[in-house]
């Protein structure tokens, strides 16, 4: 039973999982009141973690 599952299910649970994530820590800092929550930030910091991710389940 080695069966490692279907890429595309991994790559969208990680983007979700990610998003999600980044949308909490971002929501978190403007409540501080250490950065402000953009798209632009958002889509990076997403990016950052979906890859980060990959590679430690590497």
């Amino acid at each position: 039973m080695d069966r490692k599952g279907d890429p595309r299910v991994h790559f969208v649970m990680n983007l979700v999982l990610s998003a999600v994530f980044a949308a909490v820590v971002l929501w978190g800092s403007e409540f501080i009141g250490v950065t402000e929550f953009t798209l632009g930030r958002f889509a990076v910091f997403t990016g950052i973690m979906m890859v980060l991710t990959y590679l430690a389940t590497r």
